[in-house]
């Protein structure tokens, strides 16, 4: 497998990762339940739980798989929440 497949392997696998959880979770990520905290915008409610996942990684004192998945999958749905879904401005 050349390093072009294995890139597109690694973020194909995420795509259907992060799809999956989506749906598993309702959209909560992006669209809040908002039941106890009702002031929370959707992209400010993906970087709390960003926030949490590093916290956890930094305390565990280990990283796994995991937690590599949750946190690029955050970052994914931030892009979305911002509307950043084009990144070909960024090539040089």
């Amino acid at each position: 497998m050349s390093r072009n497949e294995e890139i597109d392997s690694v973020f194909n696998g995420l795509r259907d990762l992060v799809k999956e959880k989506n749906k598993r979770y309702g959209d909560s990520a992006l669209s809040p339940v908002a039941t106890f905290a009702t002031d929370i915008r959707p992209g400010y409610a993906i970087r709390v739980r960003l926030d949490d996942k590093l916290a956890r990684i930094r305390n565990s004192g280990q990283m796994r798989k995991n937690d590599i998945a949750d946190i690029m999958g955050y970052l994914a749905l931030i892009c979305v929440s911002e509307h950043w879904l084009d990144f070909s401005d960024l090539l040089d």
